[in-house]
């Protein structure tokens, strides 16, 4: 039977996300830029705020084009879902937009088995709300996710998920889904309105130009 799925080359995103794909356990850690731990990131102001560790199911799904990724919150927080989806767009993993006035966010490759997903181009919606994420492959079934939070264009606190493979598919919800059982793993993309201030601006500065040249 033919293989259903494109050949990459080796390292690059394609290749990397191919490799990620399945449903994952992460073991998530909260730290502050020193190294201390950290029991809570509300006040840091987290895109997912809430106590520390915890854990997340994360079903990841990559047919050499279409990608998303939900985290389903299922230990150590309160039961959450959020996904993210995207498209393979001249090699490189293009986000679907994270809401109004949001900076572009893509994934990019450090080579085989290593994977960033950030702002393409730094900006007024960057200095807003950042938080790269740096993946690692550490091993076959196993991963380090490692992030850091920016708020205002301020580095606040860093975050380690380090996960492992449950399964190399997520055709279906696992046990461990606090949304019970089902075939439904992704929700519907995730977008944010904290950058919707900056498209007002924006339209404010464009109608008093207008104004003026009337």
């Amino acid at each position: 039977m033919a293989n259903p799925y494109p050949v990459f080359p080796v390292g690059s995103v394609g290749y990397n996300l191919m490799l990620l794909r399945g449903t994952w356990h992460d073991h998530i850690e909260l730290y502050n830029l020193d190294g201390t731990p950290l029991d809570d990131d509300s006040a840091a102001g987290s895109g997912t705020p809430g106590p520390g560790p915890f854990d997340n199911l994360v079903y990841i799904d990559f047919d050499g084009e279409n990608f998303s990724l939900t985290n389903v919150h299922f230990r150590g927080r309160d039961p959450a879902a959020k996904t993210f989806t995207g498209k393979l767009k001249d090699n490189l993993l293009v986000f679907d937009p994270l809401g109004p006035g949001a900076y572009e966010n893509v994934g990019v490759s450090g080579g085989p088995g290593i994977l960033t997903f950030n702002a393409r181009q730094l900006g007024p919606a960057s200095d807003v709300y950042m938080e790269p994420d740096f993946i690692v492959l550490t091993a076959p079934g196993e991963r380090i996710r490692h992030t850091v939070l920016y708020r205002d264009g301020v580095a606040l606190r860093t975050l380690t998920a380090k996960g492992t493979r449950l399964s190399p598919t997520c055709d279906s919800r696992h046990e461990l889904d606090p949304r019970g059982p089902g075939n439904h793993v992704h929700e519907a993309p995730f977008r944010s309105p904290i950058w919707s201030h900056l498209v007002d601006d924006h339209t404010d500065a464009r109608t008093d130009n207008n104004n003026v040249e009337e």
